[in-house]
């Protein structure tokens, strides 16, 4: 009988996954494995919070493949080497593994194919929806500006949505590994996994998605990033099932996954931007870490920005807008490097993803795929609209939570002001110090 090995990376799911599709429809038996790469570790990025959810993830992928006579097979060592010997132990005549971006996914590439040569299928379209370089402007190796980029995006040819498998054989005797957790966690993680994920898509309210997703206090984004980083959901199934839909929500959210994907082919093209100026201002960048540090433990006397890094602090996650307006203030209010706050947010991000991450820092530093350089988000502006009532900053900042409505906003207008820190930077000194910084006066 023949068989397969089905290498998952960040495609940790049973619906919609092309490299366990094609293991399986290739061979009698499939082995599915996943690798933990100490490289990974080295590198700094599997950080505890992250490590959490992939433990939840690896558990119910297993217990999913049990349920329909199979087993997740967990081993830990070089890739490329764990794989081939699994391959010698399953008398394995291929290896299936999706297509990676970074410079990591691509390295990991190369030795698959230094090892198995042409018994390697690189599969496209599993962690993206469309993949990385499939579409591209005329003389380019990729799309620099989003609005050309999703224009072809949604022109682009879409792969049909895969069922899950009802039944996979596996070999007996492969030897599994456990996943060892270390380090401090969020108190308030999310369950990782597959089941979770579709769970989740399954309650979540698409169609009020483009009025409410940026209501800081509504919380009525979906949540899903953590699951798309880890694979538990396929982008282009939900891609098709929001277009289902046919609403405003629903385009509104498909497009935040073309915005996925232009981050992706950017990456794929320009791997250094995940530590490089994607594009270089000169920036003279201010040096502070008693600024940063402020800025981490959200104790900046901005109550909007330490809102959002406690909301990261304990859920290893943050909304989308605040994750704007707190890089905006690390970046272009406190003028400190974009790597120090993209280095932070990896830190305890669960989907903590190097091209969604380190290209959206680049997009608000100024130094990325944005347009408009100068742009600055007023953290001031930015509570009075998206939190006009202050009850996300109340939610996340209890020392504020007695003060009524868009006071809390601006604590130190208050008289007796309460126990809360000073500004970092003055309210009208702001757009000074960021004038200052570029060189503009």
């Amino acid at each position: 009988m023949t068989v397969s090995i089905a290498l998952f990376t960040q495609d940790l799911r049973l619906h919609d996954n092309p490299v366990l599709h094609a293991a399986r429809s290739t061979a009698d038996r499939v082995v599915p494995l996943f690798v933990l790469d100490p490289a990974v570790e080295a590198a700094g990025f599997a950080v505890p919070n992250r490590q959490a959810f992939l433990a939840d993830c690896l558990a119910d992928l297993d217990a999913s493949l049990r349920r329909i006579g199979s087993r997740l097979v967990v081993r830990r060592g070089e890739p490329a080497e764990q794989a081939a010997r699994v391959a010698a132990e399953a008398d394995a005549a291929s290896v299936h593994v999706a297509a990676g971006v970074s410079a990591f996914a691509q390295r990991r590439e190369a030795r698959l194919r230094t090892v198995f040569g042409d018994r390697l299928h690189v599969h496209d379209a599993s962690v993206t929806v469309v993949p990385a370089g499939r579409i591209t402007p005329a003389g380019r190796d990729h799309y620099a500006v989003f609005t050309p980029y999703h224009r072809a995006w949604q022109q682009a040819p879409r792969r049909t949505v895969l069922g899950a498998p009802r039944t996979i054989d596996t070999p007996d005797g492969i030897g599994s590994e456990n996943l060892l957790l270390t380090g401090p966690l969020s108190p308030a993680l999310p369950p990782g996994g597959e089941s979770a994920a579709r769970e989740r898509w399954r309650r979540w309210d698409v169609d009020a998605y483009a009025r409410v997703h940026d209501d800081l206090a509504a919380d009525a984004t979906s949540r899903l990033s953590p699951y798309l980083h880890f694979g538990c959901l396929s982008p282009t199934e939900l891609v098709e099932r929001a277009l289902r839909r046919d609403g405003e929500g629903a385009r509104a959210f498909v497009r935040q996954l073309a915005w996925r994907d232009f981050h992706h082919q950017v990456l794929a093209a320009r791997p250094d931007a995940a530590h490089r100026d994607y594009r270089t201002r000169n920036d003279r960048w201010h040096r502070d870490e008693q600024e940063a540090e402020a800025w981490r433990q959200g104790r900046t006397g901005y109550p909007i920005v330490d809102a959002g890094m406690r909301q990261l602090a304990a859920e290893g996650w943050m909304h989308n807008r605040a994750r704007l307006l707190t890089a905006g203030f690390l970046a272009k209010c406190l003028y400190l490097d974009w790597r120090i706050g993209a280095a932070h947010f990896l830190s305890l991000l669960v989907d903590g993803d190097v091209a969604d991450n380190q290209l959206n820092w680049q997009w608000v530093a100024g130094t990325g795929t944005d347009t408009r350089p100068n742009r600055v988000l007023n953290p001031l502006r930015q509570a009075d609209r998206y939190d006009p009532d202050g009850a996300y900053v109340r939610r996340w900042v209890p020392e504020l939570a007695h003060l009524p409505g868009p006071a809390v906003h601006r604590p130190w207008l208050l008289d007796p002001a309460p126990d809360y820190p000073p500004p970092l930077i003055a309210p009208d000194a702001l757009t000074e110090r960021f004038r200052r910084a570029r060189g503009l006066d």
